[in-house]
Protein backbone atom coordinates (compact mmCIF):
# COMPACT_ATOMS: atom_id res chain seq x y z
CA UNK A 1 0.00 0.00 0.00
CA UNK A 2 1.24 3.19 -0.90
CA UNK A 3 0.86 6.64 0.50
CA UNK A 4 0.68 10.19 -0.24
CA UNK A 5 0.61 13.03 2.58
CA UNK A 6 0.22 16.44 1.72
CA UNK A 7 1.44 19.27 4.30
CA UNK A 8 1.25 22.72 4.79
CA UNK A 9 4.34 23.94 5.74
CA UNK A 10 3.16 27.01 8.10
CA UNK A 11 0.09 25.88 9.43
CA UNK A 12 1.86 21.91 9.34
CA UNK A 13 -1.19 20.71 9.04
CA UNK A 14 -1.95 17.54 7.11
CA UNK A 15 -3.92 18.66 3.64
CA UNK A 16 -4.89 15.55 2.16
CA UNK A 17 -4.09 11.77 1.96
CA UNK A 18 -4.04 9.75 -0.98
CA UNK A 19 -3.62 6.01 -0.97
CA UNK A 20 -3.25 3.69 -3.67
CA UNK A 21 -2.14 -0.09 -4.06
CA UNK A 22 0.60 -1.76 -5.18
CA UNK A 23 4.44 -0.69 -5.69
CA UNK A 24 4.30 2.66 -7.31
CA UNK A 25 6.43 5.71 -8.34
CA UNK A 26 5.76 8.52 -6.08
CA UNK A 27 5.35 11.30 -8.91
CA UNK A 28 2.96 8.50 -10.55
CA UNK A 29 0.67 8.62 -7.51
CA UNK A 30 1.12 12.32 -7.23
CA UNK A 31 -0.66 12.80 -11.21
CA UNK A 32 -3.24 9.95 -10.33
CA UNK A 33 -4.33 11.68 -7.34
CA UNK A 34 -5.47 14.93 -8.92
CA UNK A 35 -4.85 16.86 -6.60
CA UNK A 36 -6.66 20.46 -7.46
CA UNK A 37 -3.08 22.72 -6.98
CA UNK A 38 -2.28 26.02 -9.23
CA UNK A 39 0.86 26.11 -10.94
CA UNK A 40 1.80 28.98 -8.81
CA UNK A 41 1.81 26.74 -5.73
CA UNK A 42 5.54 26.25 -4.66
CA UNK A 43 5.80 22.85 -3.80
CA UNK A 44 9.04 21.10 -2.08
CA UNK A 45 9.13 17.21 -2.34
CA UNK A 46 11.56 14.90 -2.32
CA UNK A 47 13.90 13.06 -5.06
CA UNK A 48 11.05 10.21 -5.99
CA UNK A 49 9.44 13.27 -7.50
CA UNK A 50 11.43 13.53 -9.87
CA UNK A 51 9.47 15.03 -13.06
CA UNK A 52 6.71 16.74 -11.54
CA UNK A 53 8.40 19.72 -12.65
CA UNK A 54 7.11 19.68 -16.04
CA UNK A 55 4.28 20.63 -15.03
CA UNK A 56 4.75 22.63 -11.60
CA UNK A 57 7.41 24.80 -12.57
CA UNK A 58 7.59 26.37 -8.84
CA UNK A 59 8.22 23.03 -7.25
CA UNK A 60 11.95 21.94 -5.91
CA UNK A 61 13.84 18.79 -5.64
CA UNK A 62 16.86 18.09 -4.62
CA UNK A 63 20.16 17.52 -7.20
CA UNK A 64 21.09 14.19 -7.78
CA UNK A 65 24.50 13.64 -8.18
CA UNK A 66 25.23 11.39 -11.23
CA UNK A 67 27.92 8.79 -12.03
CA UNK A 68 30.63 11.45 -13.59
CA UNK A 69 29.13 14.82 -12.52
CA UNK A 70 29.40 15.27 -8.47
CA UNK A 71 27.19 17.81 -7.24
CA UNK A 72 28.74 21.37 -7.13
CA UNK A 73 28.91 23.54 -3.74
CA UNK A 74 25.90 25.51 -4.86
CA UNK A 75 23.67 22.88 -5.34
CA UNK A 76 25.12 21.31 -2.34
CA UNK A 77 23.84 24.24 -0.59
CA UNK A 78 20.87 23.97 -2.43
CA UNK A 79 19.92 20.79 -1.09
CA UNK A 80 20.72 21.55 2.39
CA UNK A 81 18.94 24.56 2.49
CA UNK A 82 15.96 22.29 1.03
CA UNK A 83 16.08 20.12 3.72
CA UNK A 84 16.29 22.16 6.23
CA UNK A 85 12.32 23.68 5.03
CA UNK A 86 11.36 19.92 4.36
CA UNK A 87 12.27 18.88 7.86
CA UNK A 88 8.78 20.77 8.72
CA UNK A 89 7.27 18.19 6.99
CA UNK A 90 9.08 15.46 7.96
CA UNK A 91 8.23 16.27 11.70
CA UNK A 92 4.91 15.90 9.94
CA UNK A 93 5.06 12.44 8.74
CA UNK A 94 6.73 11.49 12.04
CA UNK A 95 3.31 12.10 13.69
CA UNK A 96 1.70 9.60 11.36
CA UNK A 97 4.39 6.84 12.21
CA UNK A 98 3.94 6.98 15.82
CA UNK A 99 0.33 5.42 15.39
CA UNK A 100 2.22 3.04 13.64
CA UNK A 101 -0.26 2.56 10.63
CA UNK A 102 2.67 3.64 7.25
CA UNK A 103 5.45 2.68 9.96
CA UNK A 104 5.00 -1.05 9.60
CA UNK A 105 3.36 -3.55 7.70
CA UNK A 106 -0.35 -3.02 7.24
CA UNK A 107 -1.85 -6.28 8.30
CA UNK A 108 -5.89 -5.33 8.51
CA UNK A 109 -8.00 -5.15 5.64
CA UNK A 110 -6.98 -2.75 2.59
CA UNK A 111 -10.62 -1.57 1.98
CA UNK A 112 -10.21 0.36 5.50
CA UNK A 113 -6.87 1.56 5.27
CA UNK A 114 -7.13 5.42 3.68
CA UNK A 115 -10.27 5.67 6.04
CA UNK A 116 -7.96 4.85 9.43
CA UNK A 117 -4.97 7.30 7.55
CA UNK A 118 -7.32 9.76 7.49
CA UNK A 119 -8.96 9.84 11.10
CA UNK A 120 -5.35 9.28 12.18
CA UNK A 121 -4.01 12.85 9.89
CA UNK A 122 -7.35 14.65 11.56
CA UNK A 123 -6.08 13.58 15.26
CA UNK A 124 -2.62 14.37 14.39
CA UNK A 125 -4.05 18.37 12.56
CA UNK A 126 -6.20 18.18 16.10
CA UNK A 127 -2.88 18.08 18.26
CA UNK A 128 -1.54 21.13 16.75
CA UNK A 129 -4.25 23.26 17.11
Amino acid sequence: IKSQVVVDQRSKKIICVHVDKGRKHDCRLFKESRLPILASTKIQADSGYQGIQKKYTQSKIPHKAKKNNPLTAQQKKENHLLSATRAVVENVIRTLKIFKIIAEKYRNRRKRFALRLNLIAAICNLQLC
